[in-house]
């Protein structure tokens, strides 16, 4: 019988030294709270396509919905401890990594950045707590990968606005106390918070997906919604406001895709070391090994690329197209490691009781949300050449 040695786990090149004291907290702490909240139930709201809502709370109590921006009750910590939770997150599963990206990222920013005193004054605080939960209205049926030709549409009405429309794949739609949605105007693409309950305002869950299924995601439709003037986001025009919105969540992503090949990968790992066939373990067979090898290096490397887009993140020198390139390589990267770790554990890779075909069911959508990979190659293509291809 070969001789075995004491495995060395899925951080061989010891990446996570490079994090400081506070960030290992952060991540010790969101790694303890998904393996004790998280693990034990996932599998089981995946099944059924449910959501607790009492996890918003507590998610909030652990300070870390919009961790990373600062005052009104949010943490104020950095690019990195930010991606570290949610590299934890995700670990778990997509869906509750989205639920606090989407929170924090894409509701609570847009209004931090470009909100009034009195719009962040009213909503921050209770939405860092977990008290109140934010979406983002931007994609729409037949606009997706195009936001610049929404057909939602808000007009003058007095001193107030009338707003028309809907949106599609809202992730935490129908149980959002507010929801942060972009319409075109005459003056061009305007943000507005439109509160849950507002007379011609409802939501529809979208059922029947096989990915994403321990998450929220709603249609949202506006007849003729009245809103007061100071509903409107005073602080941004145009694609820039959404956008900036989505460069932010999308570093989310860089990060939290990581955590979702590193759990596939670990997966396979124990498995194959307990898998007997032939009369020995699969771990001890080459082909194995050799998925095995370059399952840790690719993620690796995307790990690396995920800790240098939050240095310079942290240093105020990130990019969008920086952003995209980490998003259309890592997103394809915890894919491959998927579906690789998948054919290690055989037959038994296809069931709930591992979490890898969770993983990448998912990650199917995280392929396609915010940013198609197909448009994140444009963008880069475009860094390069100089040329829009898809204009």
């Amino acid at each position: 019988m070969p001789r075995t040695t004491e495995p060395v786990g899925s951080d061989l090149l010891r990446i996570d030294d490079e994090l400081s004291d506070d960030e290992r907290l952060v991540r010790d702490t969101v790694r303890k709270f998904a393996a004790d909240r998280i693990m034990p139930n996932v599998a089981d709201w995946f099944e059924a396509g449910t959501l607790p809502r009492e996890l918003v709370p507590e998610l909030g109590q652990l300070g870390l919905l919009g961790m990373h921006l600062t005052g009104y009750g949010c943490a104020g910590m950095g690019a990195i401890a930010y991606g570290v939770t949610c590299r934890e997150m995700e670990a778990a599963d997509s869906g509750l990594r989205s639920l606090v990206s989407v929170q924090g990222s894409l509701a609570m920013f847009p209004i931090w950045k470009y909100g009034s005193e009195e719009q962040k004054n009213e909503w921050l605080p209770r939405m860092s707590a977990g008290q109140a939960i934010g979406c983002f209205g931007l994609t729409e049926p037949d606009h997706g990968s195009d936001p610049s030709g929404m057909k939602t549409r808000a007009t003058h009405d007095g001193s107030g606005w009338i707003l028309s429309g809907s949106k599609m794949w809202i992730t935490n739609g129908s149980i959002a106390d507010i929801a942060v949605v972009w319409a075109s105007t005459e003056q061009g693409i305007r943000g507005f918070l439109v509160p849950r309950g507002t007379r011609g305002f409802t939501t529809r869950n979208i059922h029947k997906k096989l990915s994403l299924r321990a998450s929220v995601t709603s249609e949202l439709h506006f007849d003729d919604v009245r809103l007061p003037g100071d509903a409107v986001l005073p602080g941004v025009t145009g694609l820039k406001g959404p956008l900036s919105c989505l460069s932010e969540a999308r570093f989310g992503i860089v990060w939290g895709v990581t955590g979702a090949a590193r759990a596939c990968l670990e997966s396979a790992t124990d498995y194959a070391r307990t898998r007997e066939q032939f009369g020995r373990k699969i771990g001890g067979f080459q082909l194995t090994q050799g998925k095995l090898a370059w399952m840790l290096a690719d993620l690796q490397r995307a790990q690396l690329l995920a800790l240098h887009l939050g240095r310079l993140k942290e240093a105020g020198k990130v990019t969008p197209e920086q952003i995209s390139l980490g998003k259309m390589s890592n997103v394809r990267t915890a894919i491959d490691i998927a579906r690789t770790a998948r054919t290690i554990l055989g037959a038994n890779g296809v069931t709930l009781e591992y979490p890898v075909i969770r993983h990448a069911n998912n990650l199917e959508s995280v392929l396609t949300y915010e940013g198609t990979e197909e448009i994140h190659t444009l963008a880069i293509g475009q860094a390069l050449t100089g040329i829009p291809a898809y204009r």
